[in-house]
């Protein structure tokens, strides 16, 4: 529970807060399972502060600094944490729902669980940010950086990922279907096993990245820089791969069949026992 000297000087505004604070530096506040639905704690210091299970639902955290603070299973569901610094903080199991981070720094948070559905992440920095297995579910995330970020299991069904950078970032057995990814970047990414079913990465720099085993059914690829991307035993059945850049590209194993392959580049792919878009196998 909350220490009650640390929630009373809370709620007596943000001057006296913060007076508190500059005067007891080394102290970490304690506002666990605190209930702050709807306060305003606009621009408020609460640096490695203990909000484990609070609710903060509907709570204005705007340019908010809660760097390494422990927001684990905490209730932030239409939270404005717009410019917020959540760097190296704890949301395990947070609820985020509908909440706005944009332009928030999240930098080398751990944010295993977490449910961000309908969450705006515009322009947010994710870079090395856990994910692991997060929902995202009509979430915004253009113009993101979530490079080195780890999404290994994390749902991203029907997200705008737009202009977004996931370069080097791992995203193995993430579900990606009819996700907006155009103009994005997965520079080396990992999407082995990765389920981009019906997406639209039209546009997109996928240079190097792994999509061994990966579910491409109905994908939009079209004009998308796949070189040296590894298809191995991918599923690109009826993709659209219409100008697309394949040179050195990896298609050993996969099922290209129906694909469409008009005016893109093949230079030296390789196609070792991959079934080709008349259904014939290229041996």
């Amino acid at each position: 529970m909350a220490n009650r000297e640390h929630l009373a000087l809370l709620q007596q505004g943000a001057v006296t807060w913060l007076e508190w604070r500059q005067q007891n530096v080394q102290i970490e506040p304690d506002l666990s399972a605190a209930n702050l639905c709807g306060a305003n704690f606009r621009g408020a210091n609460l640096t490695k502060a203990n909000l484990k299970r609070a609710n903060l639902d509907r709570a204005k955290l705007i340019a908010a600094n809660l760097c390494g603070a422990n927001l684990s299973a905490a209730s932030l569901c239409e939270a404005e944490l717009i410019d917020a610094n959540l760097q190296k903080a704890e949301l395990v199991d947070a609820q985020l729902i509908s909440a706005q981070l944009m332009g928030a720094d999240l930098a080398y948070a751990n944010l295993i669980g977490a449910d961000l559905r309908g969450v705006d992440l515009k322009a947010a920095d994710l870079s090395h940010t856990n994910l692991t297995a997060a929902e995202f579910i009509g979430a915004t995330l253009s113009e993101a950086d979530l490079s080195v970020a780890k999404l290994s299991r994390a749902s991203l069904v029907y997200t705008n990922l737009t202009g977004a950078n996931f370069s080097h970032a791992n995203l193995s057995s993430t579900n990606l279907y009819e996700a907006e990814a155009i103009a994005t970047y997965f520079y080396r990414a990992n999407l082995c096993q990765a389920n981009l079913s019906e997406a639209h990465f039209g546009g997109a720099y996928l240079f190097g990245a792994e999509l061994v085993t990966a579910e491409l059914y109905m994908t939009d690829l079209r004009w998308t820089n796949l070189s040296k991307t590894n298809f191995t035993d991918a599923n690109l059945i009826k993709a659209d791969l219409r100008g697309a850049n394949l040179s050195r590209a990896n298609f050993t194993g996969a099922n290209l069949s129906e694909a469409k392959l008009d005016g893109a580049n093949l230079s030296k792919a390789i196609f070792q026992r991959t079934i080709m878009p008349d259904g014939k196998v290229h041996r």
